[in-house]
């Protein structure tokens, strides 16, 4: 059956990475028929929900007020882990290191004091003496949070699908959107597999979003960021594994320095350790046209915090990729109903720091969906903030 011979549901999907996979599960999960579009396969690697792994933590440095979704959205991955049988969520554990007074520390700091998170502060001494592996200068200040860690972010999506799909979502993928039409009596898509009708419409189309949200108040940038895997010589493997619980192993790891915000993951496969640059990255004019070869000054970058922070870590550069920050003007995200249309809800913008919030994201993309409101704390992300 092609596209175009069903092509009618309660709700269309339009983009099923991370925050449309879970919208699917919600909606289909909450009765409604849903129908999820997308150009590529699901869990693909064309945009911003791949790469292996994704930071997760509660004592968010970009603003407290992300704290009460974050801990709706661990508990949602948890339910989602218990419902698929499959381990979506590590609690590794994170060391943040930067100058005290620096936005990441004193900021995660800050979110903790508010929200009663168990976070330990730690000078630099001390955080080396506890994990021998990270060099740290003197005069940076160390947050321990043993909550946090990483979501495997491809299992995520397939988690997020199947459970749609259990609850009878389609998802059609090699569709291409041509265009979008809301009226008084519901919504059209147009694409090039032919016209897809709905009452709703739901929108998360990552790098995308600038030619489907029809929001010219809200300039987006898409940015590349290149993800690089180390090996860690023979005789050092056994230092940068993931230990079994908090605190052991190699934690997750991110590092506010001079020359940039870097983060990083423990060797969880053969692939080794995962270091990016958060800060950065090149424009991107068009998603589909992207260079996904090695950005070798980018690359030269981590490549130097490596061997500066984690220096038994070497520099055996053995994989990379190519993933995409889609940028709002103050590098919050867009989640709401759409200013001009109130039968669309969009999620969108979400600046490189998005994927930790899916599985709340797609609880209240649901919400918006199909009760045309939400009791989740978003009022601080409305898409109309921009207006004017």
């Amino acid at each position: 059956m092609s596209p175009a011979t069903a092509a009618t549901a309660d709700v269309i999907v339009l983009g099923t990475g991370g925050m449309g996979s879970a919208a699917c599960a919600h909606l289909a999960a909450r009765g409604a028929t849903v129908i999820g579009l997308d150009r590529f396969p699901l869990a693909h690697d064309r945009g911003s929900s791949h790469g292996q792994t994704r930071l997760i933590r509660q004592a968010y440095f970009e603003h407290p007020d992300y704290v009460p979704l974050l801990l709706e959205a661990y508990r949602l991955w948890r339910k989602l882990e218990e419902v698929t049988g499959t381990r979506l969520l590590v609690e590794s554990g994170l060391l943040l290191a930067g100058p005290e007074n620096g936005e990441a520390v004193a900021g995660a700091l800050h979110a903790a004091a508010i929200h009663r998170l168990p976070v330990e502060r730690l000078t630099a001494g001390a955080a080396r003496q506890r994990w021998p592996a990270f060099a740290l200068d003197d005069d940076f200040l160390a947050v321990w949070e043993p909550a946090a860690g990483y979501l495997l972010v491809e299992e995520c999506v397939r988690a997020h699908a199947n459970v749609g799909k259990r609850h009878g979502a389609r998802f059609e993928a090699g569709v291409a959107i041509h265009r979008w039409h809301a009226g008084a009596r519901g919504v059209a898509v147009d694409t090039d597999q032919g016209t897809f009708h709905a009452d709703r419409l739901v929108i998360t189309p990552g790098a995308w979003a600038a030619e489907l949200l029809k929001l010219p108040s809200v300039p987006l940038v898409v940015l590349k960021k290149t993800l690089c895997w180390f090996r860690p010589p023979a005789e050092h493997r056994a230092t940068f594994v993931v230990g079994p619980e908090p605190g052991t192993g190699l934690p997750c790891f991110a590092f506010d320095t001079p020359a940039g915000f870097y983060y990083g993951f423990p060797a969880i496969d053969d692939r080794g350790v995962k270091i990016a640059e958060h800060t950065g990255g090149t424009p991107v004019a068009d998603p589909l046209a992207l260079d996904r070869s090695l950005d070798r000054a980018e690359a030269a970058r981590v490549a130097a915090v490596a061997r500066a922070r984690l220096p038994a870590l070497g520099s055996d550069l053995i994989h990379h990729a190519a993933c995409l920050y889609t940028m709002t003007p103050d590098a919050h995200f867009l989640i709401g109903l759409h200013p001009q249309h109130a039968r669309v809800a969009i999620a969108a913008g979400f600046s490189g720091h998005g994927f930790k919030f899916a599985s709340v994201v797609g609880a209240i993309l649901a919400d918006l969906a199909l009760d045309g409101s939400t009791s989740q704390p978003i009022g601080f992300l409305d898409p109309s903030r921009f207006a004017g």
